[in-house]
């Protein structure tokens, strides 16, 4: 496997952004292997899903991100899941956590957003986690698609759980109008579901027109992350992804 190139800023004011999306499953497995994990894919930005959110959730999340080497940007219980943390390499300038509609019997759901500079580049994020009933998870997907677009940023990146696969509406929805990572440029593993029993890619980044994917995927033969780490940290596998984002305009 090549090396995925490392976290840089170039003269012209470019930078290479490392992202990690990561469903941790509320932490109720071993903490110490996720945050080696984190720690090992050596993220800029960290797109969570199934945060905490619950009794003391400000703690654990802070708690996750001291163990990471990150500080909390958004979300968590604000997001019902959803969270981004980041390096002190990111400058964030503005946050908003979006509640979206609830669906009697289901559980509701939330975008994690931000808007941050790297180097000279200016970057829209966005953490999510779809809905497991088709066509909630459908109009979810389109609300997305206007969530980014609202950031108002001219480069951005989205990613998360979409609890649906490449051939799915919801994902092609997405894949259709954003560079689904993977697809673009595949390294390292594909499947995110589930670490022991590795057999579908329910969760993915997606990018916007003008990002280059350096290479994105789940983060095998990383130097320092182990196998055993991935199948002890949580019920996914973090999809790990290199993107050079363009100077903003002056």
């Amino acid at each position: 496997m090549s090396a995925l190139p490392v976290s840089r800023t170039a003269p012209d004011g470019s930078a290479v952004v490392r992202v990690l999306s990561y469903n941790i499953r509320s932490l109720r497995d071993d903490g110490a292997a996720l945050a080696r994990v984190i720690r090992a894919c050596a993220p800029d930005l960290v797109l969570i899903q199934e945060a905490p959110r619950f009794f003391r959730w400000r703690k654990a999340a802070e708690r996750l991100a001291r163990a990471s080497g990150l500080t909390y940007v958004t979300g968590g219980a604000t997001t019902t899941g959803p969270m981004i943390l980041a390096t002190l390499r990111v400058h964030v300038e503005r946050t908003a956590d979006i509640l979206l509609p609830r669906t009697p019997g289901l559980h509701r759901r939330g975008f994690a957003t931000a808007v941050v500079r790297v180097g000279g580049a200016r970057l829209g994020v966005l953490s999510c986690h779809l809905s497991l009933a088709a066509e909630e998870r459908y109009a979810q997907a389109g609300r997305l698609l206007a969530e980014l677009a609202a950031l108002e940023v001219p480069y951005a990146v989205a990613g998360g759980d979409l609890n649906d696969r490449p051939d799915g509406r919801s994902f092609r929805l997405l894949s259709g109008a954003l560079t689904d990572a993977w697809a673009a440029h595949p390294w390292g593993g594909e499947f995110t579901s589930t670490p022991r029993d590795p057999h579908q890619r329910i969760d993915a980044l997606f990018t916007t027109g003008g990002v280059e994917v350096l290479g994105c995927g789940v983060p095998y033969g990383l130097p320092g992350v182990a196998a055993g780490d991935l199948t002890a940290a949580t019920d996914h596998l973090p999809v790990l992804a290199a993107l050079r984002i363009p100077a903003a305009a002056r």
